[in-house]
């Protein structure tokens, strides 16, 4: 209900074949150019604040460029770096521009290897210096780095340490910047080893540059670099002299999908957008493995190596609930699955009165798991017919109109919520803007009975509340059902994330903030004190020993009790419907998503020791600045 701005998106394609092939075959040697925007585009859903392309031209003489980037801010940012990347060629005659040699030695971007990068920032920091991708920059190719990546580091400060021993002084600091800064550093070293090899073998002049580039491992690089790394991550790279790579964090978190044929190899976020671009089959594309790293070679040679022990998988499990495409078909079964399952809980909710009950929900994440619910309750609208049907045959012969008002029965579901309008970011503060805020969202007038039928709508999530209360609930009302019974698909979101999403306080979640509030009522005060002392105890502790004492917060409660609050914090004023809050558990969660375990939002049982670290940290942040000025 309120949008969560969440992990980027990255695309990678390498050609395999000279330009010239693909201006043979498809009719323009832009095929590696275009299907990245189509790769791109495909991903926008990940990315609304910026976006970056990069391009490394493999066979570009001396004194010429062979690295380029487009980078932009704001929603269209994708449209506006391939406008730029196109205006490039507006003075190129037609018949030069279809000259795939011509282009390959006098135009920009007309290279073999091509990475795009869809940002949300999880930071704060949007400016257009933080769009990816990153370059580092040096006369030697195979020292000039391109990074993008979809991830969060928890640690920042111990690689800082790292790179800062080694005598270096990154000018940001940030995540990426040090990141690049430290692999950078390796490739320097790989490149230097190789140096000195050349030089045992009596090389000297260009054969010694021709060497270390036709030499380089990045397996070595990355080897040596990645162990440092505590965080979600895909980090995409490619070299001057046509390296390319791509690493996956060791618990899998962040999602990577690759394909390869003799015509290209390519990876993205999303296994979708790889299929609807390539015209391919789910089977055709892998996955890559937690900890593993794809590399391609200057010379074609493709590898997969293990650089990192594979730890427990702990895929994101919001991928699947929010933030990947739906039309991949185990995401769309699983949203759908992640619906049905909430089938019985909705029914105790509306005390089984589905007669007198439309079902609905908030566009339009939630559309597929709308789908799911419906399902749910047609499947027992059906065994109760059945049932019906074999009373009334025991008990005489069935009229057709008895037949008839058993079959007639039907789930009623309508379209209720229109998302009706987007803010302007011009309009930030102020009672104008809570004004707009409460018609975001319209509905369909007329499609209940006023004051008889209750009102069923799911959501994938109730993470902050904001909108239920300042909008969505004020617009249901307006219907006059009997009961609102809003819908979560996924369980309560109790803990910030730290791999890539933006939710990283804890007064920012209602659940926290209803257990809180419990507490207080009770006037167990002590418990809170009690965490935050236990979690300032644990900030000389090596992280890998520290314990989720946040737990406690809720341990005291039920998940009704917590929902029941959230209803009477988010209740509107003046608003006296009878509303009230279904969330799914996390035993449907993993039944829905067997294959995705990584639930540290609602368990916090968190994959890696750096995310409890700033779970700590953020506990104590919110004791020092919220919880302290209240009492």
């Amino acid at each position: 209900m309120e949008p969560l701005k969440h992990e980027c998106g990255v695309a990678m394609i390498r050609l395999k074949k000279p330009l010239e092939y693909y201006q043979q075959k498809y009719g323009t040697w832009m095929y590696g150019l275009n299907k990245l925007y189509l790769l791109m585009e495909k991903q926008h859903n990940r990315g609304q604040e910026g976006a970056g392309l990069a391009c490394v031209k493999m066979e570009a003489e001396p004194g010429s460029e062979y690295m380029f980037r487009e980078r932009a801010m704001g929603s269209g940012a994708i449209g506006e770096i391939f406008a730029a990347v196109h205006n490039q060629y507006r003075d190129v005659s037609p018949d030069l521009l279809a000259d795939a040699t011509y282009a390959k030695q006098n135009l920009p971007f007309a290279g073999e290897i091509y990475m795009g990068h869809l940002r949300y920032s999880t930071t704060g920091k949007r400016a257009l210096s933080f769009v990816h991708p990153f370059m580092r920059r040096n006369n030697w190719r195979a020292k000039n780095l391109c990074l993008c990546g979809n991830f969060n580091l928890t640690n920042v400060d111990e690689i800082f340490e790292n790179i800062s021993a080694f005598g270096q002084h990154p000018r940001t600091y940030s995540d990426t910047f040090i990141m690049l800064e430290q692999v950078g550093h390796r490739l320097d070293r790989e490149s230097e080893r190789l140096f000195n090899i050349a030089l045992e073998k009596d090389l000297h002049g260009k054969d010694i540059t021709r060497f270390i580039e036709e030499n380089i491992d990045m397996r070595n690089v990355l080897s040596t670099s990645a162990p440092l790394w505590d965080g979600g991550f895909v980090i995409c790279g490619m070299t001057g002299s046509g390296e390319m790579f791509s690493i996956r964090d060791p618990w899998g978190i962040r999602p990577a999908f690759w394909y390869e044929d003799d015509e290209v190899l390519v990876l993205a976020s999303e296994r979708p957008v790889l299929q609807t671009a390539f015209d391919l089959e789910a089977e055709q594309i892998k996955e890559l493995e937690p900890g593993q790293a794809i590399v391609m070679r200057a010379s074609g040679e493709v590898s997969l190596s293990q650089i990192l022990p594979p730890q427990k998988k702990r895929a994101c499990s919001f991928e699947r609930i929010y933030f990947s495409r739906g039309s991949d078909l185990d995401i769309y079964e699983e949203r759908k699955n992640l619906g049905e399952q909430l089938t019985e809980r909705i029914t105790d909710a509306i005390d089984g009165d589905v007669a007198h009950t439309v079902f609905s929900f908030i566009p339009n994440t939630a559309e597929v798991a709308y789908y799911g619910m419906v399902r749910g309750f047609n499947k027992q609208l059906n065994r109760h017919k059945v049932q019906k049907l074999l009373e009334l045959s025991r008990d005489h012969q069935p009229t057709e109109d008895e037949v008839k008002g058993i079959v007639g029965m039907y789930i009623r579901s309508e379209k209720i919520a229109w998302k009706d309008i987007k803010l302007r970011t011009f309009i930030t503060e102020g009672n104008e803007r809570n004004d707009l805020a409460a018609h975001v969202y319209d509905i369909t007038y007329g499609s209940l009975v006023p004051y008889e039928d209750n009102l069923v709508v799911i959501d994938d999530s109730i993470v902050r509340g904001t909108t239920l209360k300042e909008s969505i609930i004020r617009i249901l009302d307006r219907l006059h059902p009997k009961k609102i019974v809003l819908v979560s698909s996924s369980p309560q979101v109790r803990y910030p994330d730290y791999y890539g999403i933006d939710m990283a306080r804890m007064e920012e979640f209602i659940a926290f903030r209803a257990a809180i509030e419990l507490l207080i009522e009770r006037g167990d005060w002590a418990r809170i004190d009690d965490v935050y002392r236990c979690c300032v105890g644990q900030k000389s502790l090596p992280k890998e020993q520290m314990v989720n004492y946040v737990k406690e917060i809720y341990e005291p409660f039920t998940d009704e009790d917590i929902s029941r609050k959230m209803v009477e914090m988010l209740r509107p004023e003046g608003i006296n419907t009878p509303i009230e809050i279904v969330y799914q558990s996390l035993e449907g969660l993993h039944k829905a998503c067997p294959n995705h375990a990584g639930d540290w939002y609602f368990s916090g049982d968190y994959p890696t020791p750096g995310g409890l670290r700033l779970l700590n940290k953020a506990f104590i942040d919110y004791y020092e600045n919220v919880y302290n000025k209240r009492v």
